[in-house]
């Protein structure tokens, strides 16, 4: 044969099971690791290695997994710039690759060959097929290319790995084991001699073939063994006496390789994910106090000496500048935090679609609060119990203490007292508070919008606010102080 390695890729992604296991509602594949589906791990993989398309096997509540990858084609779309009903095409505008997926139904699920069998239809003669498992969420990129590369077009490539414990596995039998490179079978557990059984090498269930030849041999298959199960295993028989190299790409990394089968299995996946996370950030110069209290559910970017306390959850696509520090048990997603911007304990940052942005040296929290649309300017200082949501806070505007600002552009060093709000709600609509440069708001005011607070005036504590002010002046709104001495206290009846 004369097929190379830089034949079109086409993944083929198993994702038919029940899962029953994971005691769930959720099919097993979408459970979440480091805030993803495992399905999505996959994936991003798959298209990590330019793959022209990807071929998802569903069975167990397969709309749901179906809804499920198509929420993930429009994120990945989103996040390359490309058209939603460009998706499922060749090629887009610009002649650029991009990624498509599709799903076939396994119905019902016999086994990991019958399995494969269902995708046959949407791979095309001409490419490398690479067969991946839903629920093995952390094989990287790089070993998937050296097992392709392995397969060059003309061999059956098998991702193995040994394990101590190798009970449960189907096991790589070779024909020499002074070789090292030759691969006459896989056997099943159940299977096995007792021979076999002593054997540590074990299938990952991880291949690499050249498309015709895969279709060839999985329409060999058949499930006289118990009458069951279609084995995709025993494509290597079909290989060898076809005489056909099955070779073995052997890894040492036990993570790679790893299923999710049981909660429990799940977590401990999900510590691995989030200390891999952690030590490439630590090898970037971050400073994390804990790394193994250290949970990264999306992407961090980090400047230089960027520190990181314990029992910090980031999610969402976050970037943090130079000389930050994020104090403990600090939640955020989907912002930007400029440099030496000081994070304190128990801070919320929740981004969603429209960001937060936060300025250079600014001062936040501990237990505050920033929402959706939150903009700090330079030396902004946002207190204990503050909560600010589509606000935008100019340089040096403080708000120390207890209150809300929603809705409002803020001045240059504005001060906003201590339980104070912005009331930006009628009931039905949401209205603009604007305090201008150098205002200073008193404790316990409500500015009820709409409403201009003008630059440099000053809102006398207590104050309900429901007229703009001038600039400079004093506003004042609430009842005249009366005092009643001789006011006698209620006493308690005594029965």
């Amino acid at each position: 044969m004369n097929q190379t390695v830089n034949m079109p890729l086409d993944v083929v992604i198993m994702a038919a099971g029940k899962g029953t296991r994971m005691k769930s509602a959720l099919p097993k594949v979408l459970q979440r690791l480091g805030g993803k589906p495992l399905l999505q791990h996959v994936v991003e993989t798959a298209a990590e290695l330019k793959a022209r398309s990807v071929v998802v096997i569903t069975g167990h509540q397969s709309e749901v997994v179906v809804n499920a990858l198509n929420s993930m084609n429009q994120s990945f779309c989103a996040i390359n710039n490309i058209a939603e009903d460009a998706i499922n095409t060749p090629a887009t505008a610009n002649n650029a690759p991009i990624l498509a997926i599709n799903n076939v139904l396994q119905e019902p699920q016999l086994g990991t060959g019958h399995a494969v069998q269902q995708a046959v239809p949407k791979l095309p003669d001409d490419g490398m097929v690479l067969v991946l498992s839903g629920d093995v969420p952390l094989t990287q990129a790089d070993t998937l290319n050296a097992l392709i590369a392995l397969a060059n077009g003309e061999k059956l490539a098998l991702l193995t790995i040994d394990f101590a414990n190798p009970v449960g596995y189907g096991r790589v039998v070779r024909s020499d084991k002074h070789s090292g490179d030759k691969v006459t079978a896989i056997v099943e557990q159940k299977d096995a001699t007792d021979a076999q059984k002593l054997i540590t090498e074990v299938y990952s269930g991880i291949i690499a073939v050249q498309s015709n030849l895969l279709k060839a041999w999985l329409a060999c298959l058949d499930n006289k063994k118990d009458f069951s199960e279609f084995y995709l295993t025993d494509i290597v028989k079909f290989a060898v006496a076809d005489g056909i190299a099955v070779v073995a790409h052997k890894i040492n990394d036990a993570a790679q390789v790893a299923g999710v089968n049981s909660p429990v299995q799940l977590a401990e996946l999900e510590r691995e994910y989030q200390l891999r996370q952690a030590k490439v950030l630590m090898e970037q110069g971050v400073r994390l106090a804990d790394p193994a209290r250290f949970d990264l559910r999306g992407s961090l970017v980090c400047g230089q000496d960027v520190e990181i306390d314990i029992n910090c959850i980031f999610s969402g696509q976050v970037s943090i500048g130079a000389g930050v520090k994020v104090g403990a048990h600090c939640v955020i997603s989907n912002a930007r935090i400029a440099d030496g911007a000081v994070i304190q304990p128990f801070t919320h940052i929740e981004g969603e679609k429209l960001g937060v942005s936060i300025g250079a040296g600014a001062l936040v929290g501990p237990f505050a609060r920033l929402r959706p649309g939150s903009v700090l300017g330079k030396d902004v200082h946002i207190g204990n119990f503050v909560e600010v949501k589509n606000a935008t806070l100019a340089d040096g505007a403080k708000a120390n203490h207890l209150a809300y600002l929603g809705d409002a552009t803020v001045g240059e060093r504005v001060n906003f007292g201590a339980g104070s709000i912005t009331a930006n709600y009628d009931g039905a609509n949401k209205h603009l508070t604007v305090i201008e440069a150098d205002v200073h708001v008193g404790s316990n005011c409500v500015l009820v919008a709409p409403v201009t607070i003008g630059a440099g005036g000053t809102v006398g504590g207590g104050s309900t606010i429901t007229k703009s002010t001038p600039a400079g002046a004093l506003s004042v709104a609430r009842g005249k102080q009366v005092s009643m001495t001789n006011w006698q206290r209620p006493k308690k009846i005594v029965k």
